[in-house]
């Protein structure tokens, strides 16, 4: 690490989550469905098998077991505040870690993971994970891999109500990354780490890339194109349960520039055990975020659609 951590007492996850993760979560539960989808998947299942399922072949992290792995969580945690859930190294190919547990949640890391990342990038995932779990998202992030899972092989349980479901868990799990990119951020107090680790989640790697440039190519893809990248921006993460790297890039140096960040090591942050924000704030909070995501999307395929008939009419003219 370059610089002493500071302990983020009694932290509470409001204080890192994306308004539009909440505002999402709230309308999923809206969904008329979704809680008998939900409490018919995990009667199904339970908690233990699921538990089974995903730890028959992992290897729990202690002092002796991953003892870097075990040191550095153990510094993630404290850093948050929080006691240490379970933590397993499973074999995996990709980079990935994911937090799962519906009653009582714990973290898996791949094990390429492990072996790609360096102690800060390390800490930045592990801290992400902590955050999952702390803002109470293991209960859903569990749902949408077995639903997700049940949908590949046409499993009966999962009807059009389900897969309908499925969708909005996805949704929901693209903003709520977003949350706890912010979380990962704190537990490690050193942005670059967390922007290093999006650059190996894309494929780069420390010896053949370069940082400055990844994050040059996110600021591309957020420049606006002609209506049809508007268009495919959106078809292209509807399949995908994480947003892509760049755009989580993009959204933690909007974050970073907000002053957020700086405010929150400073001490100026939620604790645990504050009186709630009221339901009419949340709604408002997560409604001026999505007014101003659709405010930069609408403004970005209105100038793509005003270039498309500026160039028609130019080609017209040319005739």
């Amino acid at each position: 690490m370059s610089q002493q951590t500071r302990t983020l007492t009694q932290i509470d996850p409001r204080t890192w989550e994306h308004p539009a993760d909440r505002a999402a979560l709230n309308a999923l539960r809206k969904i008329p469905v979704f809680d008998q989808v939900l409490r018919t998947v995990f009667g199904f299942f339970g908690e233990k098998p699921l538990r089974l399922a995903f730890l028959s072949s992992s290897v729990r992290v202690s002092a002796t077991q991953f003892p870097r792995v075990h040191r550095i969580y153990l510094e993630a945690a404290r850093t948050l505040d929080v006691q240490p859930y379970p933590l397993y190294v499973q074999q995996g190919y990709p980079i990935n870690a994911f937090a799962f547990g519906m009653q009582k949640p714990f973290i898996v890391l791949n094990l390429r993971t492990v072996e790609e990342l360096d102690d800060a990038e390390l800490r930045f995932v592990l801290g992400h994970e902590i955050g999952h779990v702390l803002s109470g998202h293991t209960l859903y992030l569990t749902m949408m891999v077995v639903l997700y899972q049940l949908s590949t092989v046409g499993f009966p349980i999962v009807g059009l109500a389900a897969r309908a479901v499925l969708m909005a868990l996805m949704e929901w799990h693209r903003k709520a990354e977003l949350s706890c990119d912010r979380a990962g951020i704190l537990a490690v107090q050193e942005p670059e780490a967390a922007m290093r680790t999006m650059l190996k989640f894309a494929g780069g790697t420390t010896s053949d890339t370069n940082l400055a440039d990844f994050i040059a190519q996110a600021e591309e893809y957020r420049e606006p194109g002609d209506l049809a990248d508007q268009v495919f921006k959106v078809l292209n993460v509807l399949a995908l349960t994480h947003p892509a790297p760049v755009i989580r890039v993009a959204e933690m140096r909007n974050w970073f520039e907000s002053g957020a960040y700086e405010r929150i090591v400073a001490g100026d942050y939620r604790r645990r055990g504050e009186p709630e924000p009221t339901y009419s704030e949340d709604v408002a909070a997560a409604a001026a975020s999505y007014r101003e995501s659709a405010r930069d999307t609408l403004g970005n395929a209105q100038q793509a659609a005003r270039r498309v008939v500026d160039s028609f009419r130019q080609g017209f003219g040319n005739r």
